[in-house]
């Protein structure tokens, strides 16, 4: 094992999710800045990068928000809410900043006419054929009957319509957040998750964009005494670790 896997080791042990802050000891904000600069490199797919994080620092607004999150103490005691949410809206606009940093990529590193096709039609064809909905799922159920009838005779990605998307979108700001939380942890500053909270209320407080969907709030700041409830549990390993 490496010093490197050794650290992790240890940082991956230590946090926790805290749900009761302290308020006097010193919190450094521009740690929260640099976890989230942090959490942009985090993988996401196909690189679109369609997420946006909040940072509430302004104290009435945090504590709006977090009378919102159901008053939980991960919230009210937080010194610092971060709202991690995605923007279905973005798919063009991130397919093109893609497509213009792929074209300067093939400046610096040339390949050939074809080779160049390929990667470019990725963002030109196949993304907005993914990402472009309607509100009445047309698009989406003529999207599954396609890649079911191509599935009938080859390999084929069935997770084609708006959920599909959604899920994705969801599961790329969830790595973020996870890179987030590891780095605040490696800042000496403690995390909580939060998934309760009434969305729409929070949507209007802050005045987010209309399609803005919430994936979570995670509060942050030095931990408490008592600041975790419980042990860490967790089922065995060989629940949930299979090899095949």
């Amino acid at each position: 094992m490496t010093n490197n896997a050794k650290y992790f080791d240890e940082l991956v042990n230590e946090r926790r999710s805290v749900r009761v802050y302290d308020q006097e000891v010193a919190f450094d904000h521009e740690a929260v800045q640099r976890s989230l600069e942090r959490a942009t490199l985090s993988p996401n797919s196909s690189n679109m990068q369609m997420w946006e994080f909040y940072r509430i620092t302004t104290e009435d607004i945090k504590k709006e928000v977090a009378v919102n999150c159901m008053k939980q103490k991960a919230a009210t005691t937080a010194r610092e809410l971060v709202l991690f949410t995605v923007r279905p809206s973005l798919w063009s606009e991130r397919a093109k900043f893609n497509l213009e940093e792929m074209k300067k990529g093939f400046e610096k590193k040339p390949l050939s006419e074809k080779d160049q096709k390929r990667a470019l039609s990725y963002y030109e064809k196949l993304v907005p054929i993914l990402y472009k909905n309607d509100k009445l799922g047309i698009r989406s159920f003529g999207k599954k009957m396609f890649a079911w009838f191509v599935g009938l005779k080859r390999p084929m990605v069935r997770q084609v319509a708006k959920k599909d998307v959604a899920i994705t979108l969801h599961k790329s700001v969830a790595l973020a957040a996870m890179t987030f939380m590891y780095s605040m942890k490696s800042e000496g500053y403690d995390t909580c998750p939060m998934e309760g909270f009434d969305s729409k209320r929070i949507k209007k407080i802050l005045n987010l964009p209309k399609d803005t969907e919430i994936s979570m709030i995670i509060g942050c700041g030095p931990a408490a005494e008592g600041g975790i409830y419980n042990e860490r549990v967790r089922v065995p390993n060989e629940k949930v670790i299979f090899e095949i």
